[in-house]
């Protein structure tokens, strides 16, 4: 459908006559003449039904085409003298060749999906990217972004146009919420892909109006090497989620300690926040302490810098990391101390988003029974 309005489109420059094309039913579904899309034509219809690949009628030529050996459409045309005849011609083959394109940018879609979903056996994917015209080895980066399900259409429709090169860039859907961007890049191009992310959420943004969250995995040298790509994504997106819900772009390069914590078993966390935190010594602290804390650490332990930002005097900052010594037995403006800090407070997000994330299954498992 998509690659019939765009023949008509283009068609629409060139032909000094209306044009178009019917389904089975003689519903209209492109023209030249825009008004006439939606309407029924019953001559093309009824040609349609009959054995007849060609027919003139009326004031009207009619022509049966499409990919397989049946026909699907009828291409119609103003005029009934030759030049109509060849123009018809013209623009069935048109339309078969860009239908057969469009068919086979579905099924390069589905290799890669499979690909990327461990779907193909990694010795037959060679010899597919051949069948296909896919090229095997070639540098690409998986962009895996979130959009709420309402916006995922339109959202998906944004991107296919903001990357139209379907030899080079494959844009799909992986679920209801979730697209897939797998991205060619020249080896001199990587460091784009920062820039790349912030276009595409910027993009989503402002044409779908949708709330969209980004993970990138790191660059693929092959095709087979996408669905490690794919994997790293989808893991930057659930790890920047518990770590750094602010962002919206989150590259799997970028997770530092939050990809390694994650990776711990839960009751390995509790066993180290036990000896790191003295019971009840965490949730003494107050939001105030906390939010000192978190400054604390963003402008790496300098104390003037700190208590100029929270716009109080330095010795109200030495107080409260004092404060926080006597709570805790861990001074901050020590680096080891402030490290074991850090650390611990990571794994208490980690261990949060746990036991949210289970209690959310439970709920989901009882409203489901």
């Amino acid at each position: 459908m998509e690659e019939i309005n765009k023949v008509i489109q283009e068609a629409t420059n060139i032909l000094d006559r209306i044009a178009g094309v019917t389904d089975s039913d003689g519903i209209v579904i492109a023209c030249t003449n825009q008004s006439r899309v939606g309407s029924v034509d019953k001559l093309a219809s009824e040609i349609f039904a009959s054995d007849d690949v060609l027919a003139v009628t009326g004031k009207t030529t009619y022509r049966k085409f499409g990919t397989d050996q049946a026909p699907e459409y009828v291409c119609f045309i103003e005029g009934t003298d030759q030049t109509a005849q060849t123009y018809l011609e013209l623009l069935t083959n048109w339309l078969v060749a860009a239908l057969q394109d469009g068919n086979q940018d579905s099924d390069r879609d589905d290799l890669i999906k499979n690909i990327l979903l461990e779907n193909e056996l990694p010795g037959d994917i060679p010899l597919k990217a051949r069948e296909y015209r896919v090229p095997y080895a070639a540098l690409r980066v998986v962009f895996l972004i979130k959009v709420q399900e309402e916006s995922s259409l339109d959202s998906l429709e944004v991107l296919k146009s903001l990357f139209p090169n379907r030899k080079m860039d494959y844009v799909f859907a992986m679920d209801e919420n979730s697209i897939v961007l797998v991205k060619e890049f020249y080896r001199d191009e990587l460091d784009q892909i920062d820039s790349m992310a912030e276009e595409i959420l910027n993009t989503l943004n402002s044409e779908s109006m949708a709330q969209t969250v980004i993970g990138v995995g790191l660059p693929a040298e092959t095709l087979k090497d996408c669905a490690k790509s794919y994997r790293e994504a989808s893991l930057a997106m659930t790890v920047g989620g518990i770590f750094s819900p602010e962002k919206n772009v989150i590259r799997y390069d970028s997770l530092g300690l939050g990809r390694l914590i994650y990776q711990l078993p839960p009751t390995l966390c509790h066993m180290f926040l036990d000896e790191v935190f003295p019971e009840g010594s965490y949730e003494a602290l107050d939001s105030e302490t906390l939010v000192t804390i978190d400054k604390f650490f963003e402008n790496n332990l300098n104390g003037s810098e700190t208590s100029r930002q929270l716009f109080v005097h330095r010795n109200t900052l030495v107080y409260r990391l004092d404060k926080v010594a006597k709570i805790t037995g861990l001074d901050l403006r020590t680096f080891d101390d402030a490290v074991l800090f850090k650390l611990a407070s990571m794994v208490r997000q980690y261990l949060e988003f746990l036991e949210k994330d289970s209690t959310s299954s439970n709920t989901n498992k009882w409203w489901r029974n």
